[in-house]
């Protein structure tokens, strides 16, 4: 059938050419239109598959966003990349999403770098293709991944990217603007979108329905099982949409978190009442979810630094000591800066920083040796109070320990590193 075939009287040849070539994408009159002089459905001209195929393939990626946020994410992986095979060449478009959740669950794997590999791809297909797949998203995936990689230049440069984007739609509310809020706070750059954001927002409390969300999951499979294929997508739909409320809540928690930490950090004009408030609000949303005590955990510090920063010597040492508590024999750099909070508070009342420095320096070199900037900023930290408590040697040894953190060897004998490092 030729193009002006199948354009007939309706249609032009050239918009017939093109639809055929991904310029244009039919409206559902026009798509049923030639549905019926191609003799098919317009489901299959417009996804190439039949209904039933396309409602068990929903179901597939429907499950399979269920392990991401739900369960397994080596699972989700998995149940996505048969989802790509499935499709193959002729389902462009669903193959571009199932390799985007691919991505998602090799991020929430920590399998960063693979990640980042399978987003760029994704990225050049929808600079090609922007019928396929949005860039947005993808550019706000890459800036966190990028960040997390511990390249902050190109993290900055996609945070950048993003905010033009967004400063052309105007958005600030929904799960878009919250993601790339998340990622801006945490590449710190952007900070006037955050708190636009965070305004929009406010403080979002859910509470946690992982016990609704696998009801409905089972109930999904369930209907599979059964064939009920409709009824089993309308059921996964409605555990997706009940977990919602607790991940957007919960990456308020983390913006809001991540901005008064960098508040209270700030040497001068710090709002330290803001940090408090957003600080404390981050601590009440992350009690009430039992999978995010670390989570817990650390937003307790930054309240402890906080009040700390206000002059509440003992509001802080509680907050630490209760961070501490859920932290039991997990080392790491949440648990070091608890100690760091107490060693300033013992400094502060001249007593004894030793054993808190000690036990902040023991956590740090038991956990996982690895390039962050998180890492890096707690090793300066303790090398600034073994300086203040007047160790030297200990002070120096932090301080190459924070350069080695970001990548940089350093080896300045003696005493000599305290003050070059200390510059």
């Amino acid at each position: 059938m030729s193009q002006a075939q199948l354009a007939g009287p309706d249609l032009s040849d050239s918009y017939v050419s093109l639809i055929e070539s991904g310029k244009r994408t039919p409206t559902p009159v026009v798509a049923r239109l030639l549905a019926e002089r191609l003799g098919c459905t317009t489901e299959f001209l417009l996804h190439g598959i039949e209904p039933r195929q396309r409602i068990d393939t929903e179901l597939g990626l429907r499950h399979a966003e269920l392990e991401l946020y739900h369960g397994d994410p080596v699972v989700a992986a998995d149940r996505f990349g048969e989802i790509v095979k499935a499709a193959g060449e002729d389902n462009a478009m669903l193959a571009a999403h199932a390799r985007m959740g691919v991505a998602r669950a090799l991020e929430a794997q920590g399998r960063t770098g693979r990640a980042v590999e399978a987003y760029e791809r994704l990225r050049r297909e929808a600079a090609a293709h922007p019928e396929r797949l949005a860039d947005l998203p993808l550019t706000i995936a890459l800036c966190r991944c990028y960040q997390r990689a511990g390249d902050r230049l190109r993290a900055k440069d996609l945070g950048a990217h993003a905010l033009t984007q967004v400063d052309r739609l105007g958005f600030v509310e929904g799960e878009l603007a919250v993601e790339l809020a998340l990622a801006l706070v945490e590449a710190e750059t952007g900070l006037p979108y955050v708190e636009r954001v965070l305004t929009a927002t406010g403080s979002p409390e859910a509470g946690d329905s992982s016990s609704e969300v696998l009801a409905l999951w089972q109930a999904s499979v369930t209907a599979a099982e059964g064939e009920d294929s409709a009824l089993a997508v309308q059921l996964a739909e409605d555990a997706l949409a009940a977990g919602r409320p607790a991940r957007i809540a919960i990456r308020c928690a983390r913006i809001a978190m991540n901005w008064a930490r960098l508040t209270a950090s700030d040497p001068e004009d710090a709002d330290l009442d803001r940090a408090n408030e957003l600080a404390t609000s981050a601590s009440r949303v992350f009690a009430g979810f039992a999978n995010e005590r670390a989570e817990h955990a650390k937003s307790l510090v930054v309240l402890s630094y906080v009040r700390l920063r206000s002059g509440d010597t003992e509001s802080a040492a509680d907050l630490a000591e209760q961070a501490l508590d859920l932290l039991v024999g997990v080392p790491g750099t949440t648990a070091a800066t608890a100690y760091t909070v107490l060693a300033e508070v013992a400094l502060a009342r001249s007593d004894d920083a030793t054993p808190a420095l000690r036990r902040a320096q023991d956590l740090l070199e038991a956990g996982p040796a690895s390039l962050d900037r998180e890492t890096a900023r707690t090793w300066r930290a303790l090398g600034d109070l073994w300086g203040q408590a007047g160790a030297l040697d200990q002070q120096a040894g932090a301080y190459r320990r924070a350069l080695e953190a970001v990548g940089i060897r350093v080896n300045i004998p003696g005493s000599t590193t305290s003050a070059v490092l200390a510059r």
